[in-house]
């Protein structure tokens, strides 16, 4: 997982923003989804 958003996951989980974290976490799925088929 990126720093980048390793950093906004810790970020939103400490303020327990659900809407950032579902959206992160979709990002990061989406992110390893397009990442893996390129090897």
């Amino acid at each position: 997982m990126p720093m980048w958003l390793q950093r906004q996951m810790q970020r939103a989980y400490l303020q327990k923003d659900c809407a950032q974290i579902r959206l992160l976490n979709q990002c990061w799925f989406f992110y390893r989804k397009n990442h893996s088929s390129m090897d």
